[in-house]
């Protein structure tokens, strides 16, 4: 009789809401040493209130962003009019003046005005008078390649006419009501096109239908992405977490209540049920869920390898308020040595371990493919939604360019005097932390749906 009831009380929590979304969503991660209740503890108790605090400075607060590049790929129908789409870019008095007057790479008014000077001396004028200004342009070119080389993103031009310093504390990450065609368009592009699927092999749940396939293409999807070499499926687990951060963003931050009195913004079950039940989503839900948190541990990752960068001398988070960039700096330092202390590391060395000349042309393929979903981004038709994409994507690149640029990091010279060969821009910077805390958000917020989901037992 114990043992019915015992069964009887099993169907019934299996059958629950939340034990749909989330029963799988437990124990180790595929790919990785770790688990999902190792990463909750250490992101809601320890990293998450820091990082928050950090990103509420004025440093990581502005971002400076083209919102006006056309579309690469395909001519845009036309761009969302719906209000929440809007962006709200700044006016110059509102960017602080070390943001503004500094140039991308610039950190410190000090430490870097002498590292120009010193290298101009020693590089541009010992020989500006013998080289043509062909020459000179031609040198600055290949700079910029071997820079340009290294990226796993595209990078807007911060001196465009069209790039706008955007708060994004007033241009929250939220649900704007952008959907259908357009917007399943941008991931069907993402997934089809650059994440290594042969068109032969239909993905579940297909974005430009709400019909899931049938059982034996959800079985040849995932018999060939289990096939795949580590780094091509880690690839897509790297995409598939971020759409699934992206969703939870839009479930926990949608717009319950519109009315001439007021706007209400809150958690909508019903909206992250759609996206993550496994009942509606044939079975995709839960492993979405699980792909963001190997999102969460790669970044993770590329903070814990950054931190030398960080730690130079001549490195500052330059707003031109000295004692808040002081203190930045060194909440910074604490919550990237925080992300170093974490002990259940993603290990990338086991990424392009194999033959040197076929782990370069794999390496350059996935970096590629990476570059072509930034320039998507442009396709976007919800300003908000481009803006967060754009950050994202450029978040995301930047934690691959760190985890393959150990070599660089490791050689970071000691004295300002000399140019390291691994630098970080401005907008890569902010990105990073912002990008990071948007899948760190993410994790949180799983935390409330669950207590949401299981108050509907």
């Amino acid at each position: 009789m114990k043992l019915v009831v015992f069964l009887l009380l099993f169907l019934q929590q299996s059958g629950s809401a939340d034990c749909r979304c989330f029963c799988q969503v437990t124990g180790d991660l595929d790919d990785c040493t770790c688990d999902v209740e190792t990463v909750d503890d250490f992101n809601n108790n320890q990293l998450f209130p820091k990082l928050q605090t950090l990103l509420e400075s004025d440093y990581f607060r502005f971002y400076k962003v083209n919102l006006n590049k056309p579309c690469p790929f395909w001519t845009s129908i036309s761009h969302c009019g719906l209000r929440d789409c809007a962006v709200k870019p700044c006016s110059p008095n509102e960017v602080p003046e070390g943001i503004r007057s500094s140039s991308h790479n610039k950190y410190s008014a000090e430490a870097n005005e002498e590292q120009v000077d010193c290298e101009q001396a020693k590089h541009l004028g010992a020989v500006d008078v013998s080289l043509s200004k062909e020459t000179r342009e031609a040198l600055l070119n290949w700079s910029k390649h071997d820079d340009e080389a290294e990226r796993f993103c595209l990078v807007d031009d911060e001196g465009s006419p069209d790039s706008q310093y955007v708060d994004l504390l007033l241009n929250p990450e939220r649900f704007t009501g952008y959907r259908g065609p357009e917007a399943w368009q941008i991931w069907n592009s993402i997934y089809e096109e650059n994440c290594f699927k042969p068109y032969t092999v239909r993905r579940p749940l297909v974005p430009n239908s709400f019909h899931s396939s049938s059982g034996s293409e959800a079985k040849t999807f995932y018999s060939w992405l289990e096939g795949q070499c580590v780094e091509k499926r880690a690839f897509y687990r790297l995409i598939s977490g971020l759409h699934s951060s992206i969703n939870i963003h839009l479930s926990a931050r949608y717009l319950l209540d519109d009315s001439w009195f007021q706007k209400k913004w809150g958690h909508n079950v019903s909206e992250f049920r759609q996206r993550f039940d496994s009942e509606l989503t044939a079975g995709e839900g839960p492993k979405r869920l699980r792909n963001l948190y190997f999102l969460y541990l790669i970044e993770l990752r590329a903070l814990a390898k950054v931190l030398p960068f960080f730690q130079q001398p001549s490195f500052r988070l330059y707003t031109g308020r000295p004692e808040e960039d002081q203190k930045h700096k060194e909440l910074l330092l604490h919550i990237l040595q925080l992300a170093r202390s974490f002990p259940l590391h993603f290990n990338e060395t086991s990424l392009f371990a194999g033959d040197e000349k076929e782990a370069a042309k794999l390496k350059e393929d996935i970096r590629l493919a990476f570059l072509n979903i930034s320039r998507i981004m442009d396709c976007v038709g919800c300003f908000k939604c481009r803006l967060w994409g754009k950050l994202q994507t450029q978040g995301l690149g930047t934690s691959l360019k760190i985890l393959f640029s150990e070599r660089q990091i490791e050689a970071l010279p000691a004295s300002s005097n000399q140019r390291p060969s691994f630098q970080l821009s401005r907008q890569e910077i902010v990105s990073l932390l912002n990008a990071f805390g948007r899948i760190s958000t993410s994790i949180r917020e799983l935390k409330n749906f669950r207590a949401l989901l299981a108050e509907e037992r």
